[in-house]
């Protein structure tokens, strides 16, 4: 895995988020396609960039991924 492969990752991942909607991790998971490993570095180039917010649910410790950009 190199930097262009998890950048293109991050896009994939991008796709799917933008849409603002929450997505727990596995569906996230099934709907990129992607292993365990290139999903994860792809989720943190986009926290880096700060494009992704993430919001615990400690009662049922799920994981949520919202796109964090405002357009308009």
């Amino acid at each position: 895995m190199d930097k262009h492969q998890i950048g293109t990752n991050a896009g994939i991942v991008w796709n799917v988020l933008k849409d603002n909607s929450h997505w727990e991790y596995h569906d996230l998971k099934n709907a990129t396609g992607l292993s365990d490993r290139d999903l994860n570095a792809a989720i943190g180039w986009l926290a880096r960039e700060n494009k992704v917010d993430f919001d615990l649910d400690h009662c049922q410790d799920r994981l949520f991924l919202s796109v964090n950009v405002y357009i308009g």
